[in-house]
């Protein structure tokens, strides 16, 4: 019997922001699809927690992606435990901050493109080399519906959002001739405890985005996580310089 074409048996995935939420979510699905997965994050204790949940395929390593000695630590170490090259990178760490255009401080800009952007462009550097080597291997960033839409009081997550955007196509045109697929999943409303916090206290946010979503519900982080297997594994082997929204159906601008 032929393996199944959306098996991800023998790769090494390396997931940032993996301890929670959408992270959590592509980390369970992955190793599901047979993969073995390094979740990092800056605290301990909810990837320690992560692991436990996930078993023996995971492995956690504590870091902070938008410092280069500790993404230097973290390729290493994911490659060195688990007995491979990392051949799946999933750029998913990121922050939110809802506050007014006006409002929000240069620097406070900076941190959100610190994150989204350079930290995943910075890993996306280190781990390519190897990928080249073997001319295979796939990147997958996390974009949003704020890539698409105007929503007021995040201008930093929606300029950083939008840039990954960018990050992905031109990385597609780069490094796709050398065997990297380059994609990105845009996730719409899903249950996680950022979606929780962004919500709380403001009622009226949740039915809009509610009443915009044709599904009439929010995802759940599975969702994202089996949209994550479909993108790195070879069923999805023609597809590079892509941003799919699983969003339920919010993005459609009706």
């Amino acid at each position: 019997m032929n393996e199944s074409p959306f098996s991800l048996t023998g790769d090494v995935a390396l997931i940032t922001g993996g301890g929670t939420g959408l992270g959590l979510g592509m980390a369970e699905a992955m190793i599901h699809a047979g993969a073995k997965v390094a979740i990092t994050g800056r605290r301990e204790a909810p990837l320690q927690e992560a692991v436990n949940q996930l078993g023996q395929n995971a492995i956690y390593i504590v870091g902070d992606v938008t410092k280069d000695s500790d993404r230097n630590k973290i390729v290493t170490e994911a490659a060195a435990r688990l007995n491979g090259p990392i051949s799946i990178l999933v750029n998913n760490a990121g922050q939110n901050m809802k506050k007014p255009a006006m409002e929000t401080s240069d620097e406070e800009f900076d941190s959100l493109l610190e994150t989204h952007v350079k930290a995943s462009l910075a890993l996306s550097r280190l781990v390519a080399p190897g990928m080249f080597d073997r001319e295979s291997g796939n990147i997958l960033f996390i974009a949003s519906m704020a890539s698409y839409m105007g929503v007021p009081n995040i201008i930093g997550y929606t300029a950083a959002k939008t840039a990954v955007l960018g990050l992905v196509r031109a990385l597609a045109t780069e490094w796709s001739p050398k065997g990297i697929r380059i994609n990105a999943i845009a996730p719409g409303w899903i249950e996680t405890p950022m979606t929780r916090k962004a919500f709380d206290g403001d009622p009226e946010r949740k039915r809009k985005v509610l009443s915009r979503t044709p599904l009439n519900r929010m995802g759940l982080p599975a969702d994202i996580g089996n949209a994550a297997v479909f993108l790195c594994s070879p069923a999805a082997n023609f597809v590079t310089g892509q941003t799919f929204p699983i969003d339920g159906g919010a993005s459609i601008g009706f």
